[in-house]
């Protein structure tokens, strides 16, 4: 019997390389449901190929242009983000890949944790937003949360059927667009240059947090959570070749690493077929085409939105929702070209000073949090 998923986001970068994975793999993997924000020319498209039973269309203007253009086919069109955290609960869901882009996949994980299914997890803010919750339910519910970023993919395979306790995971990271740029460097750097990521293709939301290294520090905070150890336990090594998606040290000093080249379906289809390895038709690794691998510490001076991320986290509480609330307002307007850079960690720097603290937060904490961290961000733009 084929595995039902539904995937959050399915016109982004995850969503659409998820939809590679399981065009390559019919007999295995169903499509429930689709979800877009805005993008309703593709989302048609995949509804046609994918005959999934639900589309929901969050952005309510292009309700409309997406139920004529499926008007003809058995499908359920809804729209909202309301419809997005309900479509998730449908039972004969099985899998839901949250791939959606910031805060706003929060709410839909919690929810299809509440209705038991397997998470596929490639909405990292949702354990950066709220990780003690999600963490929290997913036990209650008994709900495997099966990581999709490639770090945390790679983590994982590492630690499959080990017994032994982490002693150190060293995450890798690219170092981005600007790992050798100055401050000054930094300071003059554009929109059209951050959005250039050397080794992976990724939205740009998620390529800016990259060059900023936000990203890293978010990768940082969803290890802490998934794998249940301290901020301490945790070394960022950038790794400009990207080969090697991560690594375990255990308390013998062994290091257990998974290499592979930059490919994101490999982490989505391994997610999808867990426990079980499927046969793909992906690029090999060539070791005698590789050449040399380097490794770097990362420079949290230039690029201090990583040490916030390890501040936030470090204080715990609501300041990861906090941080993750002034990040998203300010790539948004760094975007737009209405700031610098150097600004964003400027804002995010001050928004953590301003906002309120809350060491023991519920879920309604973290939506007043998000929405008082945002408007503070604003100001401050």
């Amino acid at each position: 019997m084929s595995r039902k998923i539904a995937i959050l986001g399915s016109t982004g970068s995850i969503g659409t390389q998820a939809l590679e994975v399981v065009r390559e793999h019919k007999d295995l993997f169903e499509i429930y449901a689709l979800t877009a924000n805005n993008q309703v020319d593709l989302l048609i498209k995949q509804a046609r190929e994918f005959l999934p039973e639900v589309v929901v269309i969050a952005n309510e203007e292009k309700y409309e242009v997406l139920k004529d253009a499926l008007s003809d086919l058995p499908i359920k069109v809804w729209t909202g983000s309301d419809s997005i955290a309900q479509v998730v609960q449908s039972e004969p869901i099985d899998m839901v890949l949250t791939a959606m882009v910031g805060y706003s996949g929060l709410l839909p994980t919690i929810n299809a944790i509440k209705a038991g299914k397997a998470i596929a997890l490639a909405n990292k803010e949702t354990l950066v937003v709220a990780g003690e919750l999600i963490t929290a339910l997913a036990m209650e519910h008994r709900v495997p949360i099966l990581p999709v970023d490639s770090e945390h993919s790679a983590i994982f395979q590492c630690l499959n059927g080990e017994q032994s306790p982490i002693e150190k995971i060293l995450l890798t990271a690219s170092g981005g667009p600007f790992r050798n740029h100055t401050r000054e460097q930094l300071a003059k750097v554009t929109k059209a240059e951050a959005l250039k990521h050397p080794n992976w293709d990724m939205g740009a939301k998620v390529t800016i947090d990259s060059a900023s290294l936000m990203n890293k520090g978010f990768e940082m905070m969803e290890a802490v959570w998934l794998f249940g150890i301290e901020p301490s336990q945790v070394e960022v090594v950038v790794h400009p070749q990207s080969i090697i998606h991560s690594m375990v040290q255990f308390e013998d000093s062994s290091v257990m690493a998974q290499l592979g080249l930059p490919d994101m379906r490999l982490p989505i289809q391994y997610a999808f077929g867990y426990p079980h390895r499927l046969k793909s038709n992906f690029e090999r690794l060539d070791f005698f085409k590789l050449g040399t691998m380097t490794f770097e510490k990362p420079d949290m001076e230039r690029f201090r939105n990583l040490a916030f991320a390890f501040e936030a986290i470090r204080r715990r509480g609501n300041m990861c929702c906090i941080l993750n609330a002034a990040n998203e307002i300010v790539v948004a307007a760094f975007l737009r070209d209405e700031i610098g850079f150097l600004q964003m960690s400027d804002i995010i720097e001050k928004t953590m000073q301003k906002a309120s603290f809350i060491e023991r937060p519920t879920y309604e904490d973290y939506v007043r949090t998000d929405e008082e961290a945002r408007r503070i961000a604003c100001e401050l733009i």
